[in-house]
């Protein structure tokens, strides 16, 4: 039976740079069927991603980098993602059901709020988070919540086919110690095939963007972007802590920092988070830093 996802991906244009991409992908995945993680395969990565708008997927260079990823790691059993668009406390989930998709954002084409993501029954994994938080800090499912626009449009674009149970989990605080152990808890969800992803924007000054020049590269941008690549190769969560006050370009980069912070959930999942990470996309567009790693 044709899934509802492919119902609707059928009906995008068929010169549209997201129809093109579908194809690309249908062609990879028969030419060489994406392997499925098994546990001789170790611990996959957790993941930073700058996820973009929904916009990303009129971009073919940037859609082919997240998918390209994506077919580079073993296909995960599940993935369970933290996104920049969903602050809320106490800590909730997403609904285990699939659910309408949130289509957190204005002014785009019809298309995009026709679109849809219904990846399987994830009621496990559901089931696998709620019990690697304290006693102390329950997680609640949002039992109508489905995926917003961080986690179903660069995931879309990653694993198109929609087959792998997803689940988001809200983002309680931005204070950086308590999101470190807060993915420290996630940690052993790696070893069993789940891929843990903290989704964001490197930078994301959108009020400071010269929308008369979308090709220019504001000084803000690349200034923090540098700072985070230099203190990401060296390790050295404490200096990434201190964004706010010692990142050059604040608070342009970041007038508000949910777009950063789940970077800090993806550090705290990693083995060690002092450790240096694996930059896999960098540059920029529309003068924004799309800085994406893993860390192991």
């Amino acid at each position: 039976m044709t899934s509802t996802t492919a119902v609707a991906d059928a009906a995008i244009p068929a010169a549209h740079p997201f129809a093109a991409h579908l194809r690309r992908a249908a062609a990879a995945e028969q030419a060489a069927p994406h392997r499925l993680w098994t546990p001789d395969d170790g611990p996959l990565p957790s993941l930073y991603l700058s996820h973009g708008a929904p916009m990303l997927f009129e971009m073919s260079g940037w859609m082919t980098q997240l998918h390209d990823w994506a077919r580079a790691l073993p296909k995960p059993k599940a993935v369970l993602i933290v996104s920049a668009h969903w602050e809320s406390a106490p800590l909730m989930l997403s609904s285990t059901q699939p659910r309408e998709l949130v289509y957190d954002f204005g002014g785009f084409a019809p298309m995009y709020y026709r679109m849809r993501y219904d990846t399987p029954d994830a009621t496990e994994l559901g089931r696998t988070v709620a019990g690697l938080m304290p006693d102390g800090e329950p997680v609640h499912e949002h039992p109508s919540r489905g995926l917003d626009h961080g986690a179903w449009v660069p995931l879309k674009i990653m694993y198109p086919g929609a087959d792998i149970p997803v689940l988001q989990l809200s983002m309680p605080t931005h204070d950086s110690t308590r999101l470190l152990a807060l993915g420290e808890r996630l940690r052993t969800l790696r070893e069993q095939g789940v891929l843990v992803i903290g989704s964001g924007y490197m930078t994301h000054g959108l009020p400071f963007i010269d929308w008369s020049d979308l090709d220019s590269v504001p000084g803000w941008s690349a200034d923090f972007d540098l700072w985070a690549a230099d203190a990401l190769d060296r390790g050295d969560v404490d200096e990434l802590a201190r964004f706010r006050t010692s990142a050059p370009g604040m608070p342009y980069a970041h007038p508000t920092v949910e777009h950063f912070t789940p970077l800090f959930v993806a550090l705290g999942a990693s083995a060690d988070p002092t450790a240096p990470v694996t930059t896999t996309i960098d540059g920029y567009t529309i003068g924004l830093s799309k800085r994406s790693f893993q860390a192991a």
